[in-house]
């Protein structure tokens, strides 16, 4: 059908718009790329509506498929996917061309305008079923459950429609050298968000790796101390908790959950002397003991993108008065978030089972931490813990099930870090 309108109803394939729109349309298919998100801007679905709208069935059918073919001969996929593309992309185009045909309206009337707006989101709601077809032939996924409207789509769906009809109306009023411009600009858009993702990408790869690498380091150290693993786990919610609790933003709960998580990786780096339970140490194994701080940040600020958890992870073990390590910074000189994470890893390691000391219980332990604050470590958020344990169960007070696992959450990290 489609065919024989085309052949049936020449158009204008010699006008200039038509041969501005094919080319923006295959420029902007060569550098198309999946957002992976609702937010797309798709330059060959506007070339598309405005030859429909402009020039005619006939331009509304070789356009979408000329752009096609030529990404299907630098891609090379599946000959039936490229069959399903082909149709989702040009059967509605065509069909709106042939309604404006038909209405033969002004193009420089609200009407039309509004009739370019409606025929863009028809054309959208179409080619939203054809990829799922594609998916579902392509990977084997299900079609949507009875072509529910996709509501998550209808940002992206506005957008793509104000901008159709924008250039729409910009070319009704000023012709084809201003649209040519913004045609332009459209693909070079394009590609730079090809650009953008492609770095996103990376991005997300590189996260990944970082990730498991981590991760893998505190196993490994879990091997060697078998309390490392769990006790990171409790600092780090302890860590985010007391965030939470004085009122830090989401960002801030997430750097102190995330420091309290690998504020110990370190310690990978001692050596099994230095690891032992019961061994008598030396001056030069508190010597190494103190540098656990240093060699943890000098290992996050090599992966590269753990600079402010690095920062927070170098100073966890200064005290406000000074006396503590590495640098003997005082009161404000350490971060926010560094004296949260003092307070956590001590009182975990006093509470826990697996401590090298005697246990104390959690009121004991605040009795402690209390005796220390203002000295040691932070009396204000010492207060604040104690306030967060005021009510909470056992399991809550001394961690003793803390799972690295679980508080890891590798997956959603791997996203985040990625912007995903």
């Amino acid at each position: 059908m489609s065919l024989a309108l085309a052949v049936a109803d020449p158009g204008k394939l010699g006008d200039p718009l038509w041969i501005a729109l094919l080319a923006c349309a295959i420029g902007s298919r060569l550098v198309a790329v999946d957002l992976r998100s609702t937010i797309f801007i798709s330059g060959a679905f506007l070339c598309g509506i405005l030859a429909a709208g402009f020039l005619g069935p006939a331009g509304a059918f070789v356009l979408p498929v000329a752009a096609e073919l030529v990404g299907w001969t630098v891609e090379r996929y599946r000959p039936l996917p490229l069959l399903i593309n082909v149709a989702g992309t040009t059967l509605p185009t065509v069909l709106a061309a042939v309604a404006f045909t038909a209405m033969d309206l002004d193009h420089e009337s609200a009407v039309f305008a509004i009739a370019l707006a409606l025929a863009a989101f028809a054309v959208l709601l179409v080619n939203i079923v054809f990829v799922d077809l594609d998916r579902a032939v392509a990977f084997g996924t299900p079609l949507r459950e009875g072509l529910k409207p996709p509501v998550h789509l209808f940002p992206a769906f506005a957008l793509n429609i104000a901008l159709v009809t924008g250039i729409g109306a910009v070319y009704a009023q000023t012709g084809f050298a201003v649209i040519a411009l913004v045609l332009v600009a459209l693909v070079a858009f394009t590609y730079m968000m090809r650009l953008v993702m492609v770095a996103r990408e990376r991005t997300r790869e590189y996260a990944n790796l970082s990730w498991g690498v981590l991760s893998g380091l505190i196993r490994t150290l879990d091997a060697r101390d078998h309390r490392a693993a769990r006790h990171c786990a409790a600092v780090a919610r302890f860590a985010r908790d007391i965030a939470a609790h004085v009122g830090m933003t989401e960002r801030e709960q997430e750097l102190a959950h995330t420091a309290g998580l690998l504020h110990d990786i370190g310690r990978f780096a001692l050596s099994d002397r230095v690891m032992e339970r019961g061994v008598v140490l030396t001056e030069d194994d508190w010597t190494a003991i103190r540098r656990h701080p240093e060699l943890g940040a000098e290992m996050l600020r090599d992966i590269g993108v753990y600079g402010p958890i690095s920062e927070i992870i170098v100073a966890h073990h200064e005290r406000p008065d000074g006396k503590g390590y590495p640098k003997r910074l005082a009161a404000e000189e350490i971060p926010e978030i560094a004296k949260i994470i003092a307070v956590a890893e001590v009182y975990d390691t006093l509470t826990a089972p697996d401590t090298y000391r005697t246990r104390l219980s959690s009121f004991e332990a605040l009795t402690e931490l209390r005796r220390v604050a203002g000295k040691q470590l932070d009396a204000g958020y010492v207060e604040a813990l104690a306030e967060l344990l005021a009510g909470q169960g056992t399991d809550y007070r001394h961690a003793d099930a803390a799972d690295y696992d679980e508080e890891l959450a590798i997956e959603r990290r791997m996203n985040e870090a990625a912007g995903g």
